[in-house]
């Protein structure tokens, strides 16, 4: 299987490559889902609707699909998302309709759960001393899929005026995923390890059980609580960079890559090390910390537009672009564009400054709570449990656009991050007294 030291990378590869592939596919799509709904008259409302349908599906459908896989493995429902998240794609192309378009998202949000799947079957894998590694690789893929995805939706848009071409070739990625399922992909759980589920006793009901846990209901509020902070962050860095730094799509674009570059790094090349030197707790404490001091940091950037700025080039630029989705659920949020009497590199460098500590936070801090969560449940129920993290992510997601939104639309633009800090630090402090490193082996036998 694995050694204390290392992951058995012959088996753990295969499960990377699928889900890079998987990633790409859908973010190909997340940057251009207003551009669908607006295509079809969409009301802002609607627009909103059709961001929220995804996450708020996979709330009921990812806690189901993780727990089918601990009753019949993880290869069969992996391909059955897979499938479904194909089909989703193919729909999205063919659409003629708003409805057609939220359809398509809410069928890939009730049986998408690629992402949980495979972090189950990584799981399978690996041992206590290398999880967090192993929890790692497949954020890391996550990672490659947000810089190369929206790069290859731009291009497509650039050589076909047509919305249908990057949801085909988001299917065609997904498509090849299936394969990389059925003829690469070994399971990972094996009949006689599987959860076996009383006949009363259905896969929401576990998963309700499982809620009740000391110690696992207070690192699925953690996961919520730092998404929630997290998300807001990443979907109002563009409103932001724009007011201080008069970032348009290529300098957001650019940053978007760079702190890619530095989630990759973290999950690949540091993860491992830390947790098996100082452990998942110390692993999660330290992500808030950077998470805190980076958002603290950055809210107090200096409004300096780049060297290269011209406040009329991008009034012109900026009155052309479709309203992002926060904007779509909370309405047209003012935006002052910095004049160009103070322009330089000093806010760039700040910035930039800021968003390291973000970044590595945020790179450690998703599989450092997923390992300690499946140290405080059995092996047949590792499937459970991520489905439950995932679809807490996945309602945090739903939630932080509007609520940051509406925080920097009444309280200026620096509000969310400031107080997304002091929020960090609060979860950092009640999380060094709450959570306990060692494993429960025995939450399982409930």
């Amino acid at each position: 299987m694995t050694s204390n030291t290392g992951l058995n990378f012959s088996r753990v590869m295969p499960i990377f490559v699928l889900t890079f592939v998987d990633v790409l596919g859908l973010t190909i799509i997340l940057p251009l889902l207003h551009l669908y709904a607006a295509a079809f008259g969409a009301s802002p409302l609607e627009i909103g609707l059709v961001a929220a349908a995804f996450p708020l599906s996979q709330l009921i459908g990812v806690p189901v699909m993780g727990a089918l896989s601990d009753r019949y493995g993880r290869k069969p429902l992996l391909l059955i998302s897979q499938i479904t998240t194909c089909i989703s794609f193919l729909m999205l192309a063919g659409a003629n309709s708003l409805s057609m378009v939220i359809l398509s998202r809410i069928v890939d949000g009730l049986f998408g759960a690629n992402l949980s799947t495979a972090q189950a079957a990584i799981t399978d894998l690996t041992d206590e001393s290398n999880r967090a590694q192993g929890l790692g690789l497949t954020g890391a893929a996550f990672g490659l899929g947000f810089i190369i995805g929206p790069a290859i939706a731009l291009f497509s848009l650039e050589v076909s005026d047509s919305l249908g071409t990057p949801a085909l070739i988001a299917a065609a990625y997904s498509f090849v995923s299936i394969l990389l399922t059925l003829f690469s992909f070994r399971e990972t759980l094996p009949p006689e390890r599987r959860g076996q589920m009383g006949k009363r006793l259905n896969v929401l009901t576990s998963s309700l059980n499982m809620m009740r846990r000391p110690q696992i209901n207070w690192l699925l509020a953690l996961m919520f609580s730092q998404q929630i902070v997290f998300f807001a962050f990443e979907s109002l860095l563009g409103l932001f960079t724009l007011s201080r730094l008069g970032l348009l799509g290529q300098g957001n674009a650019l940053v978007f890559i760079f702190v890619g570059f530095v989630l990759v790094w973290v999950q690949v090349r540091l993860i491992g090390r830390l947790s098996r030197k100082y452990g998942e707790r110390k692993l999660v404490l330290a992500a808030l910390a950077f998470l805190a001091i980076g958002l603290i940091f950055i809210a107090f950037t200096p409004e300096q537009p780049h060297p290269f700025y011209i406040r009329n080039k991008a009034q012109h630029d900026l009155e052309a672009l479709a309203p992002d989705a926060t904007e779509a659920i909370i309405g047209q949020i003012d935006i002052t564009l910095p004049t160009e009497d103070n322009r330089g590199i000093g806010g760039l460098l700040w910035f930039l400054v800021g968003i390291v500590p973000v970044s590595v936070g945020a790179g450690l801090i998703r599989p450092g709570l997923n390992s300690l969560m499946t140290k405080r449940v059995s092996r047949q129920e590792y499937g459970t449990i991520l489905g439950l993290s995932a679809a807490f992510v996945s309602l945090a997601n739903a939630a932080a656009p509007l609520l940051g939104g509406l925080i920097f639309q009444m309280q200026g633009s620096s509000a969310p991050f400031a107080i997304g800090g002091v929020v960090m630090t609060i979860l950092l402090l009640i999380s060094a007294w709450g959570i306990q490193s060692e494993s429960m082996p025995s939450a399982g036998s409930e």
